[in-house]
């Protein structure tokens, strides 16, 4: 194979967003030769933008059916992730899914369940690891320059929204349309990174969520969760669409120092000796160890939605090893469900959590949601 040739489902402001830049030719050894979505309006977008020579489907198995098609790219709804990349595997195409992996975490399992039978390339849309600054975080975590991890804290309020953004559709921020608020929807992206940078998971999750809290709405709209990691850690994650100005900051302390990302720019307060070699050896009174002040130069663009794309269609066509393994997208996912699990049942979350119960709890709020009620 020399050139992936792309199928685009789903052509909402991400479908189209990937479809200018595959067509302006930014992703080398791709060639968009379908596209498919429910809604004329879609459709009649892509006569005008999606260039010569490229099929136009309103069913979006009938793209996948076409035999014109290598690789599919999944930008629709949430719901449908999992449902659309099971049908690709079948098929024996690549698949590139739009964060989040899906709304909850059965459905994911059952999605990598169906890819571990294939060998084709799968990959998520988790287009901030491609960040220099989390990538320089990771490096520094994984080389060993902060030592054992003892606490991270992320502040990201950075995701104001109207009350006519949620008006703007009625699907918008109900469990039927979305499955969720703030973190499935403003951020996957962070709750990706935080496990991704640091290489853990937590053991377990206690977390408030308030559902309508700043505006008229059913889902989450402001949540503070705590959670415990296996060797000790803590961590702390705030997150609301109900402030302005926002704050985006990233704390993760180690034992040799702490790390803060917060202005596109990474500080690194480095302990000359571990604290715990340090508490291990002195004797005086208020001493602590000697620190100093290093900001980390980050250097590398972010390729952001185009650097996904390209790994993915490299690793398609030359093996190249993804930066963003399908199969990871269910650890975000599992801390977002786990959030509102807690919540739900106002206790702490063991992960990996129970997703029976999640899906149960999920599914008597989808049956009142408003947009079931047609408001």
């Amino acid at each position: 194979m020399e050139v992936v040739r792309l199928g685009v489902i789903g052509l909402g402001n991400m479908g189209k967003g990937h479809i200018r830049y595959i067509v302006n030719g930014e992703v080398p050894g791709a060639k968009l030769t379908a596209v498919s979505d429910i809604a004329e309006a879609g459709r009649q977008w892509a006569k005008d933008h999606a260039g010569e020579g490229v099929s136009i489907y309103a069913d979006p198995y009938a793209l996948l059916d076409s035999g014109k098609v290598d690789g599919v790219l999944i930008t629709t709804p949430h719901y449908s992730h999992p449902e659309l990349a099971i049908a690709c595997f079948q098929r024996g195409l690549h698949v590139m899914v739009e964060k989040p992996a899906g709304v909850y975490t059965k459905q994911v399992r059952e999605m990598n369940e169906a890819f571990a039978k294939t060998d084709v390339k799968f990959s998520m849309m988790y287009n901030q690891r491609t960040n220099p600054l989390y990538r320089k975080l990771k490096d520094l975590v994984d080389s060993g320059e902060l030592g054992e991890i003892r606490r991270t804290n992320w502040i990201i309020t950075t995701w104001y929204r109207s009350q006519s953004y949620y008006d703007s559709g009625t699907w918008r921020a109900t469990w039927e349309g979305e499955g969720g608020g703030v973190l499935l929807n403003q951020d996957p992206h962070q709750l990706d990174l935080w496990q991704w940078t640091i290489n853990m998971m937590p053991k377990r999750v206690r977390a408030f969520c308030y559902f309508g809290k700043h505006r008229d709405i059913e889902v989450e709209d402001d949540v503070t969760a705590f959670v415990e990691y296996e060797n000790g850690a803590t961590g702390v994650f705030v997150t609301t669409t109900g402030e302005t100005p926002g704050t985006n900051r990233l704390e993760i302390i180690g034992d040799r120092g702490k790390i803060v990302i917060e202005d596109d720019k990474l500080t690194f307060w480095r302990l000359r000796v571990s604290e715990r070699e340090f508490n291990a050896t002195y004797k005086g009174g208020f001493g602590q160890p000697e620190c100093w002040r290093c900001d980390v130069p980050v250097v590398g663009e972010n390729s952001n939605h185009k650097g996904i794309m390209r790994n993915w269609t490299n690793a398609i066509l030359h093996g190249e090893e993804l930066i963003a393994p399908g199969e990871e997208g269910i650890k975000g996912l599992m801390l977002s469900n786990a959030m509102l699990l807690s919540t739900w049942i106002d206790n702490w979350v063991e992960l990996p959590i129970d997703e029976e119960l999640y899906y149960t709890l999920l599914q008597e709020r989808i049956q009142k949601s408003r947009s079931r009620k047609g408001n």
